[in-house]
Formats: structure tokens, sequence, C-alpha cells
């Protein structure tokens, strides 16, 4: 099958359905079945498996794999809605499993929601509307993402999870499962219990990602700043922005950053 924006290197099974004005690169695989909305456009080597729909407004890029009955382009869940012309941008070499569902964005939070490269989005995964989520996150089976969260690099988020709208993950931070993330979470931070809570840093995330032991041992003296030093939470924060360190700074930075949410703060 072929079509003016399909490229001859493309292969669409007979029974998928491609509409006109859709985009699909060279080595692109459509299976049986599937649907393609006329503003898509697929990357080169993107697959759609059998029964998936890729609809709206949007981009998937180059390598991106998208399983059965997976939902991605479909319109926000959000009742202010009115058909405004939004975006979902996916990156390269994304993972999208069974079952997971990726919304556009909405007028009133930026128009565009967005996914960075090689991330893995489990069995019945949920990203909302206006997300921005960075490389190489992890959405674990039926966890959700709400609308207008950030995501940033390596983020962990375990299976049965939410992440409650407008809150921000800091890079390399872990959620653990069956937790309720209603505040921010620092960068390396660790977050777990069915009220999540921050209980420590994301120390084998920092092992696998090679930071030294001198580093992490600076890390856990800044956490057990933030945890048990003088004056309110910012203040903690504002002397770690003055260390030397990059990733204690890179905490404070996240900390005294604007937010629409107040803080995740360490327990105990």
């Amino acid at each position: 099958m072929a079509g003016p924006g399909i490229h001859p290197g493309a292969r669409v099974h007979g029974s998928a359905v491609v509409e006109p004005g859709a985009v699909i690169g060279e080595g692109a695989v459509i299976g049986p079945f599937a649907l393609i909305g006329p503003e898509v456009v697929l990357g080169p080597g993107v697959e759609v498996k059998s029964h998936a729909v890729v609809t709206g407004w949007t981009e998937v890029g180059e390598g991106s794999t998208i399983f059965p009955f997976a939902c991605v382009g479909e319109v926000p869940q959000d009742l202010k809605f009115r058909g405004e012309r939004t975006r979902l941008v996916i990156g390269k070499r994304n993972r999208i499993r069974e079952g997971a569902t990726l919304n556009t964005g909405t007028e009133g939070g930026g128009g565009i929601t967005r996914v960075g490269d090689d991330c893995l989005f489990m069995t019945g995964a949920h990203v909302g509307h206006d997300a921005q989520v960075g490389n190489r996150v992890v959405v674990a089976n039926q966890a959700a993402i709400a609308g207008h969260c950030q995501i940033e690099d390596d983020v962990i988020i375990g299976g049965l999870s939410g992440i409650h709208q407008w809150v921000r993950v800091g890079r390399g931070a872990i959620i653990g499962a069956v937790t309720m993330v209603t505040n921010d979470v620092i960068p390396h931070g660790l977050v777990q219990g069915p009220r999540g809570g921050l209980d420590g840093l994301n120390l084998v995330g920092l092992k696998r990602k090679g930071v030294s032991r001198d580093e992490i041992a600076t890390l856990r003296a800044a956490y057990a700043t933030l945890s048990g030093g003088e004056g309110a939470f910012a203040d903690r924060a504002r002397r770690l922005a003055e260390s030397d360190n990059d990733l204690v700074r890179e905490i404070a930075s996240f900390i005294l950053a604007g937010s629409d949410r107040s803080f995740l703060t360490p327990r105990g």
C-alpha cells in the first residue's frame, strides 16, 4: 500500500487505515487494523503494531514502537477543551506498550504535550495533556502522569503510581510502586508509600550512572541539610546553592525555581 505521504520504503498492512494527509517515513511498518490519522507524522523506522491508534496532530520520532491497543494523540481528558488545535510530539526510540495513552495539549497549557527520546511507557501507562517528559523516562504498568507535569530525564515511575497535575519530578528521581505524588520531587529523590513522601536519595540510580562514592557522600550530606537544617526548606536550599558540587546545586536550583506546587520534604 502506498500513497502521496507514504514513503516507498514503508510497509503498510492491507487492513490498516492510513488517512490522507498522514506522512509515513522510510522503513516504517504499520500493522493490521492500525489507524493512522490525517495529521500524523511517523519518522523513519517507526512501527505501529496491530490495532494501535495514532491520531491528532502527532509526530512520532525515528525508531519508536507503538504496541497493540495503544492510543496516541487523542484529545485531552480536560473538560475545558473545546477542540482547539494542539499537538503531541514524541521523540526517537520510544516504546509505547499495550493500552498506553498519550494525549495532545490544551490551549491553556501551552498547546503541546512533549516526550523526549528513549522512554518506555509500559502497559496502560498514561501521559496527560501538556505534560513535558524528558529522555530515558520509564513509566511502569498502569502509572499515570497528569496534565501539566514536568518529568525530567532519567526518572522512573513505579507501577500503579500517580503524578498529580502540575507536579515537577527532578532528574534521576525514582517513584516507588503504588504511590501518589502530590508535590514536587527533588532531583535524585526517592519517593515511596501510598501517599508519597521523600524518603532519601535514589542511590541505586546514582551508582548505575557512575556517580563516585565521594559525590554520593556529598549528596547525602546535602540531603541531611535539607532534612534537618536550620530555617525553612527554601532557606536550606539557598545555602546548598553555594555548593561547589554540580549535583547539589542542581537540587538547590530545582527547589528555588518557580513552581505551581509545594515540595515533598524529607520525612523523619
